[in-house]
């Protein structure tokens, strides 16, 4: 399946959420320190409901150990700046889906990490600035999946 990985996440809710969403799934959350909230967070407990046992959801202490552990063939990067559109990806499973931290995004020097295939962009109408992170994991996720027919689905 294919791996999230939230660079120093801010809101506990969208890191519950995306625990939910790995849950859902079957992929795997990566979390990159600093995160802006314990996991022990409540917000972070509610948002995701009794799916937290269900998830793989890894905590790593910086970027650099987060590739170790990874070892990633391809990373997409996902930046309200890129020119290249999500849903034109031919997604593999393994696939690590970079997203970073509300509300600035990605940092210029994890855009340009060597670990980096590509940047992509989730469609969105002129002079909007982002959309609330769980819900681009989702779109990507989902849209990842279904390219593979929702394996494992019922």
């Amino acid at each position: 399946m294919f791996k999230i990985l939230f660079y120093e996440p801010c809101i506990p809710p969208n890191t519950g959420n995306a625990i939910r969403l790995a849950a859902n799934t079957g992929c795997e959350l990566h979390l990159v320190e600093p995160l802006g909230f314990e996991l022990s967070d409540a917000k972070l407990k509610r948002a995701g409901l009794d799916y937290h046992d269900m998830a793989s959801v890894t905590v790593h202490p910086d970027l650099n150990a987060a590739w170790s552990a990874l070892a990633p063939q391809r990373v997409y990067a996902f930046t309200a700046h890129a020119t290249t559109s999500y849903a034109g990806i031919a997604y593999q499973a393994g696939d690590v889906l970079l997203f970073g931290p509300e509300p600035t995004g990605l940092p210029d020097e994890v855009l340009a990490d060597p670990h980096v295939t590509a940047q992509l962009r989730i469609p969105m109408l002129p002079g909007r600035r982002s959309l609330n992170l769980a819900n681009a994991a989702s779109i990507t996720v989902y849209e990842a999946w279904r390219q593979h027919d929702f394996g494992g689905a019922v």
